[in-house]
Formats: C-alpha cells, sequence, structure tokens
C-alpha cells in the first residue's frame, strides 16, 4: 500500500525534486504514445516508509489516459473539439481541455504547471468558484490569469516554465529537458541523482480529494477575474469567444478542410447549435456555431465558385437570407443561409 503525500507548501527543494522526477515520466509516457490526463497531487505516490521504494515516486491513475499518436502510423492524431465533453480535474486541467480539445502532450504539462504552483503556492487564483458554471468560470480564470499573475509569489523558474507549456502547439513535441533545466539556478547541478526528501511533507492519507488548507494571498479574491492579457508568443491560431450571457452555448472550430465541414456542421446543429460566423485562411475554414443566433433553420453550401448566385436567389425564394459567408484562397465560397430570427424570417 502506497502512501499517498500532498504537501499542503511543499519545500522549494522538495518541489523540484519532485519535477526532476515527474518530467521523465511524463516523457516516458508519451514515449509510449499516451497522455496522462489527470495529472494532479492526489495522483503522485511514495512507496511504502521503511521500503527500499520509500524514495520512489509513482504516477498513477491512468483512467483517463488517450492516446496522442497513431501507433499503427506513428502520426498525431487530428485534432478535435468537442467543447461539451471535458475529461480532467477543473483545477489543474488544462485550458484545452477545458475547451474540449482532444488531448495532446502539452496538457499534461499545463497540469504539472498548475500542480507545481499549487503546492508551492497552497492556491491557485481559480479555487472558490461554486454551482452549474464552475467549469465555465475556473476555465475563464485560466485564461485571463497571466504567467507573471499566477507565478506573482514564486521564483522566476516558474514563470518561465508556465509561459513555455501553455504556448505549446497543440502537436509540438514538448522539451522535457529545456523543463527541468529553467530551474538549474536553484536546484543546481544533477537533479535527477536527488532522492526526494519526504520529512515535513504533511502525510493526508485520509483527506485525498478532500479540500485543503488555503492560504490567504494579499489582494487575491474570487470575485469574477478582471480582464488580463497571457504573455507569452504571439498568438498563431484560432481563439475561442464565449458568449457570458450563455455560457459554454458557443463552439468554434478552426483549420477545418472542405471535407471535415458537414461532420462539424452537422453536429453542431444536432446540439441545437447554428453558423454564426465564418472565415477562411489558407484554404481553410473556421467557423463559430452558437445556441443564441435565434434562427430556427439554416442551410448552407461550399461552392468551388465565389457566391453561387443561383442558388442564393433559390434560397431566397425558400425565406433565407444570406447570415454569414467567406471566400478561400483557390476561389471557392462558403455560404451560409437562415431564416428565424427578425432579420431573416
Amino acid at each position: 500500500m502506497h502512501v499517498v503525500i500532498i504537501p499542503t507548501q511543499c519545500q522549494l527543494r522538495w518541489l523540484l525534486a519532485l519535477l526532476s522526477k515527474l518530467s521523465p515520466y511524463l516523457r516516458k509516457c508519451t514515449q509510449k504514445g499516451y497522455v496522462h490526463g489527470d495529472v494532479k497531487p492526489e495522483n503522485f505516490l511514495l512507496g511504502p516508509p521503511g521500503t527500499p521504494e520509500e524514495k520512489k515516486l509513482f504516477l498513477v491513475d491512468l483512467g483517463l489516459a488517450t492516446k496522442w499518436k497513431d501507433r499503427s502510423t506513428g502520426h498525431h492524431v487530428e485534432y478535435d473539439q468537442r467543447p461539451d465533453i471535458f475529461r480532467g480535474t477543473v483545477r489543474y486541467a488544462s485550458v484545452h481541455a477545458h475547451l474540449g480539445r482532444i488531448g495532446s502532450r502539452r496538457d499534461d504539462l499545463e497540469s504539472l504547471a498548475y500542480t507545481l504552483v499549487f503546492l508551492l503556492r497552497g492556491r491557485l487564483p481559480w479555487q472558490g468558484y461554486q454551482g452549474e458554471n464552475k467549469g465555465f468560470l475556473v476555465c475563464k480564470k485560466k485564461m485571463c490569469t497571466s504567467p507573471e499573475s499566477l507565478c506573482s509569489f514564486c521564483p522566476q523558474p516558474f514563470k518561465e516554465f508556465v509561459e513555455y507549456v501553455v504556448n505549446l502547439k497543440f502537436d509540438e513535441e514538448p522539451n522535457y529537458a529545456k523543463c527541468i533545466s529553467l530551474f538549474d539556478s536553484i536546484v543546481g547541478p544533477n537533479p535527477d541523482i536527488r532522492p526526494i526528501n519526504t520529512d515535513g511533507a504533511q502525510k493526508l492519507i485520509h483527506q485525498v480529494g478532500q479540500k485543503r488548507g488555503r492560504i490567504s494571498l494579499e489582494g487575491e479574491t474570487d470575485e469574477q477575474p478582471k480582464k488580463k492579457v497571457r504573455m507569452g508568443m504571439p498568438a498563431t491560431q484560432w481563439i475561442s469567444v464565449y458568449n457570458a450571457r450563455r455560457p459554454m452555448k458557443q463552439r468554434y472550430h478552426y483549420n477545418v478542410a472542405d471535407s471535415r465541414l458537414v461532420q462539424h456542421i452537422d453536429k453542431g446543429n444536432e446540439d441545437g447549435l447554428f453558423i454564426s460566423c465564418i472565415s477562411s485562411c489558407a484554404n481553410l475554414w473556421a467557423l463559430i456555431m452558437d445556441a443564441g443566433t435565434g434562427f430556427s433553420s439554416q442551410v448552407y453550401e461550399l461552392s468551388p465558385h465565389f457566391l453561387h448566385k443561383e442558388w442564393i436567389m433559390d434560397q431566397w425564394d425558400r425565406n433565407y437570407y444570406i447570415t454569414a459567408l467567406a471566400g478561400a484562397n483557390n476561389g471557392s465560397s462558403l455560404v451560409v443561409m437562415s431564416k428565424g430570427n427578425k432579420l431573416a424570417v
């Protein structure tokens, strides 16, 4: 039986020793083609006291592990997004997990970053939200909390680590050695040979999963988050915008090829969503689908020519009106026509 170790305020050296052990574990997991999917303090175990494994770290609970690559081809899984599906623990999950994006290697590292900050500070800025919209509010708080703010009470390398992991791309291979080297100025040489010192760690065997003690930080509250900018590398992908009046009733898809339009649109329609906006870049489409459009019905056409006049006129005869359109670099166009609101009756 392993002993669960959940420190409330870790000594810095204990925490960095933990990092030096965990990073290789996550790398080994991804080398097998999987991402853990639920990195959090409760899933770190140490061996039984008084045994040779007393200071050996275990990463457990693979119930939410998913494949990040196809084992037959070795290729990365394709990007997909299902905002109605969430996998992980709300407190430590990556922003991508909140948004329903398929898991990849970056997500475990982002969860690890939140875990390290929590163990060092004893608290994360998004703790305390309750109710049906808890997941949405936590996600919103994570998105508007910059690395500087999150790590304001931590040594500089923690901010650099957070900046690195939150800016990883979907299919990018993390540099695990770099993650550890960021802390060289604190850890010193040969961190891999240092055993984990469990002295002073609070053993809460009977309180796993329960709320732990909190520390109060000056100027930190659980009120509605103020607008902040996440710092780091410039954005190179589409971002999502949510309607606060209808939380989580909007989804978006980006980098959508022509052949996948039907799949995303049909699924959205099944969930009561209609296209509210479309755009195109490099012959790929971006869609925003919304439950608050007021439309009762919608049709669309992907044409190899820019604006298929005959089709549009046919839909006008059926009382459909153009509500969104976009053109691609190759000359094709996507036209959406709707009816049901005050402008498209």
